[in-house]
């Protein structure tokens, strides 16, 4: 009996390296053979995004923050405020310096001392959608007109990279925000303004701004990337799936459902029903982020209150 169930083992064991050995010389054939039956090789419908989690307030030095695990994909996004002087063309507002990173560590082909190609388009591409969603409203970021007012330093950290890497980093990008908090300042006898911490500051210095708080946003964007193969439409795909399949649109609608960004960098020809659908995927996946990101917000309340 015992040499029956070693047997098995055995042959279960050998079938696994078969499979796997299968999988890396033939990933094509592989996905391939898993699409005729509707699933993915993470056994995932076409349709269907990884599990996502949020947690609000991750750096504690920092003014916002976000962790967000998009399945294997890993996202810090971490927000300081600095007192700066406007520009003489918008001296009622602030403004926002984005910044994305791909250190070694996050994936085996980022080299050492090469910064990853994939970083500034991200960082060029999560500042466009920030500016033209609508969701910040830079005046609130002005402290004295034409004389003071926040810059907001956003770095986006990719911890680990497992596909979908723009939709990771926006969902952290959004929470972070979520998360932040102005904090008090003041202004000096020299005209200097300068943050003020503790009650100790409330009584000390006149301020500027009463009370600590949060920024009002507007229509929140939430992303989603399909990737394109024949006639499938696969949601959310993973490192794997990016690397086989090199048709993929990225769609962002913001909370209203309206159109914000669809972005289709190089591949094939996509009809405009598979946009279509590709739209219609993300519609579902926005309202699903949308709760994901109320629950975190509410956890992250109710830590405050007890504390």
């Amino acid at each position: 009996m015992a040499a029956e169930t070693d047997a098995a083992a055995a042959g279960g064991l050998a079938g696994e390296m078969e499979v796997e050995a299968y999988r890396r010389l033939f990933p094509l054939a592989f996905l391939e053979r898993h699409l005729r039956e509707s699933v993915r090789p993470d056994a995932r419908r076409l349709g269907e995004a990884r599990p996502t989690t949020v947690a609000l307030g991750a750096v504690s030095s920092a003014h916002g923050s976000a962790l967000v695990r998009l399945g294997d994909t890993a996202m810090l996004a971490s927000i300081k405020l600095e007192v700066m002087s406007p520009p003489a063309e918008t001296p009622d507002q602030g403004s926002i310096a984005v910044e994305f990173h791909m250190p070694p560590i996050c994936s085996p082909l980022v080299r050492p001392g090469r910064p990853a190609e994939a970083a500034p388009v991200i960082s060029k591409a999560l500042e466009d959608v920030l500016m033209s969603s609508g969701m910040l409203n830079l005046k609130e970021l002005c402290l004295i007109s034409g004389k003071a007012s926040w810059v907001a330093y956003l770095d986006v950290y990719c911890l680990n990279a497992d596909g979908s890497l723009f939709d990771a980093a926006l969902i952290s990008v959004v929470a972070a925000f979520m998360h932040l908090e102005i904090p008090l300042v003041s202004v000096g006898d020299d005209g200097r303004v300068f943050t003020v911490g503790g009650n100790e500051g409330k009584t000390k210095y006149e301020l500027v701004n009463r009370e600590k708080r949060k920024l009002t946003l507007g229509d929140i964007p939430f992303p989603l990337t399909c990737a394109l193969h024949k006639d499938s439409i696969l949601a959310d795909p993973t490192a794997e799936e990016e690397s086989i399949i090199e048709t993929s649109v990225t769609v962002v609608l913001d909370s209203s459902g309206r159109l914000v960004s669809l972005q289709k960098p190089g591949g094939g020809v996509a009809s405009m029903s598979t946009i279509k659908a590709c739209i219609s995927l993300a519609k579902e996946r926005g309202q699903k982020l949308k709760e994901i990101l109320m629950d975190s917000l509410e956890v992250t309340m109710e830590v405050d209150q007890t504390e």
